[in-house]
């Protein structure tokens, strides 16, 4: 099993910028990918970026150029560096990893973007 927490969210004005980071623990080592997803007030828990071991890291197109996923090389933290932020970004974010099929979720981090 892996246990997953974030930590870094918090209040920011337009245009600002968070680093959200996770933190890993138990069987890290099969950790075969890591994501951010978001949901927003009254919305569906959408994917913000993700990366699997080894691979190159995607992103959904509303945070291109704004946003960067990176890990410690999948040993036990990944981070979310956000810039630029807008309203639109509002929502609390989860932290995910796939482990043999299974996906395990932390239990998320509040960030609040004021216009």
């Amino acid at each position: 099993q892996v246990r997953l927490v974030e930590s870094g969210g918090g209040l920011v004005q337009a245009g600002g910028s968070l680093r959200l980071s996770c933190a890993a623990s138990g069987s890290v080592n099969s950790i075969s990918a890591m994501a951010w997803y978001r949901q927003a007030p009254g919305k569906q828990r959408t994917l913000v970026a993700a990366v699997r071991r080894g691979g190159s890291t995607n992103y959904a197109d509303s945070v291109k150029g704004r946003f960067t996923m990176s890990t410690d090389n999948f040993k036990s933290t990944a981070y979310l560096q956000m810039n630029g932020l807008k309203p639109e970004d509002t929502g609390i974010y989860y932290c995910g990893a796939g482990v043999f099929g299974n996906n395990y979720w932390g239990p998320g981090t509040q960030v609040t973007v004021s216009s």
